[in-house]
């Protein structure tokens, strides 16, 4: 990040001040195509679609170098389930059943590698179709369980990464996915139509394959909900022209469609509701990422979060000891996370980014490709970010009561701290 991108970027955050869930302009009418990495630079990602938080498609120039484009298919185009079941193939990993839906998801198992490989060649040689369903293996983790190969290089568009960079610190979970299934099968998080966690962004790429993405900008999906609240399970299903059902289905405008060709990744923006379907056999690699750009994002859904908890659970809040202590674990347990870890993943970042400042370079400061070189600029417009969403964390009523005597520094000196390092850094 250069010192004029830095200036936008801080201004735009200016005039949103005040607005919750990112104060998000009109949907646009269609997807932009990103065709070159010559002409596209990370000032360009950042104004025209992190910032405004719209979506866009990069070509399959922006990945074919990418190790997984090499070796992970065939000359044909399709999967090279050889070389996968060579490098892979004793990796357990997890696998979801489309067929079936138990309450607003898909059941799932483990398995090998190469067991999922053979039931995949033995449902394409059948025409498509197996006594066992159309199965499709999700989230696994291979960047966190192997280093086998170079699978892929990470975008600079999407490197400012905390979500990524905060539990690598912490050397016990990452939010970096491996999606492998045959044609007709979903590609989903928790459901088949969903909003990413935390509100967070995330970024696919098709290995090989086509997806079709439906998109519905933040808010639309309020219209989508059934007479009981509920969102649907599939968009597209006949239920929806139910009027009774989906009193409100007539105010949501028509989903944002895309199709995704082979080597193309989608810039999924923070809270968009989406649902993707497998046109073909695919493989795609996935990440889920926060920054500056979409924290107070994040901030605001946890709060919705907590909300929904404490609603749930009032009638107990006179007669349970520790209520508000147990709706943070009951907050913890639904969500995977709460206000405590929260305050910890801000502080976490934010004494990265005070390291990077005083040391003057980034080598070293974001280990794992974490910060990938954007520089002091782009620190101190992390650390203007923390300071205005940490502000908020600690006026809450309901963190107040979150027991943080085993936090050093403490939230308030914390937010000192930042407060007089972005006055220092406003001329940098």
């Amino acid at each position: 990040m250069d010192r004029e991108t830095r200036a936008f970027a801080e201004s735009h955050f200016r005039r949103l001040r005040g607005q919750p869930g990112g104060g998000a302009g009109a949907p646009p009418g269609r997807v932009d195509f990103i065709a070159s990495p010559a002409s596209f630079s990370y000032a360009d990602f950042l104004k025209r679609y992190l910032l405004p938080n719209v979506p866009c498609v990069f070509s399959c120039a922006f990945t074919e170098a990418w190790g997984a484009r090499r070796c992970w298919v065939t000359p044909g185009g399709r999967p090279d389930f050889q070389h996968l079941l060579r490098t892979y193939g004793d990796a357990v990993v997890p696998v979801a059943d489309c067929g079936r839906q138990e309450y607003n998801a898909h059941p799932k198992e483990h398995m090998l590698l190469r067991d999922y490989l053979r039931y995949w060649a033995e449902h394409i040689e059948s025409g498509y179709s197996s006594p066992r369903g159309c199965l499709y293996l999700k989230d696994w983790h291979l960047c966190r369980d192997s280093s086998v190969e170079d699978v892929f290089t990470l975008p600079v568009y999407f490197s400012s990464d905390w979500l990524n960079e905060y539990w690598d610190a912490l050397d016990v979970d990452d939010y970096r996915f491996v999606y492998m299934g045959p044609a007709g099968s979903w590609s989903f998080h928790r459901s088949p139509f969903h909003a990413d966690i935390f509100r967070s962004f995330s970024w696919s790429a098709n290995i090989c394959g086509r997806k079709k993405w439906l998109f519905f900008p933040p808010g639309q999906e309020e219209a989508l909900r059934d007479r009981h609240g509920g969102l649907p399970y599939d968009v597209t299903s006949p239920a929806l022209l139910d009027s009774h059902q989906y009193p409100r289905r007539g105010h949501c405008s028509p989903a944002l469609e895309l199709t995704q060709e082979a080597g193309e990744m989608v810039f999924v923006p923070s809270g968009w509701h989406h649902q993707v379907h497998n046109l073909e056999d695919t493989i795609s690699i996935n990440h889920n990422w926060v920054n500056g750009c979409n924290l107070a994002n994040m901030w605001h859904f946890l709060q919705q979060e907590l909300r929904a908890v404490q609603q749930e659970v009032s009638q107990w809040r006179e007669t349970m000891p520790d209520w508000h202590h147990h709706c943070q674990v009951i907050m913890k347990s639904c969500t995977g996370i709460n206000f405590e870890e929260f305050y910890h993943f801000l502080k976490v970042i934010a004494e990265r980014r005070l390291l990077l400042l005083a040391e003057g370079t980034d080598s070293g400061a974001m280990e794992g490709g974490a910060g990938s070189g954007l520089g002091p600029h782009q620190a101190a417009f992390d650390v203007s970010r923390i300071t205005e969403v940490l502000a908020s964390v600690v006026a809450h009523p309901d963190f107040q009561k979150v027991d943080t005597g085993m936090s050093s520094p403490q939230p308030e000196e914390l937010l000192q701290q930042l407060e007089e390092v972005v006055a220092s850094t406003a001329s940098l």
